[in-house]
């Protein structure tokens, strides 16, 4: 049986590395954030005072940098998304690294325009 490649120092520090790792790690954060936002809604089931209950709780301060971070995550996912099907589907040839900087920069306006209208 073969083993997996193994990848050295340089192609870790390569941007479309840190590409593909930012696009697995929001895909997982996102899946695991997926069953406490049921849960929590499950808790507005039971009636008006639990949704009182729960939005209550939204106005901590912890709960808008969450929500912003959700943003950033969905952000990150969504256009590490395209990117791939870009280069998977797309006619195009060689590294791309402007997608993945359009992308960062995506994120981030993401995020402050998140913030920006939060208020």
């Amino acid at each position: 049986m073969k083993s997996r490649p193994h990848l050295d120092l340089r192609a870790k520090k390569h941007l479309s590395y840190f590409a593909y790792l930012c696009h697995r790690v929001s895909g997982l954060l996102l899946a695991c954030f997926i069953p406490i936002h049921f849960f929590f809604l499950s808790q507005t089931l039971n009636g008006v005072d639990g949704l009182d209950r729960f939005l209550r709780l939204t106005d901590f301060w912890v709960f808008k940098l969450g929500e912003c971070v959700l943003v950033m995550l969905l952000a990150i996912h969504l256009g590490g998304g395209v990117r791939l099907l870009v280069i998977e589907f797309g006619a195009w040839r060689g590294l791309r690294k402007s997608w993945i900087e359009i992308v960062i920069i995506f994120t981030i306006a993401c995020g402050i325009l998140f913030l920006f209208l939060a208020n």
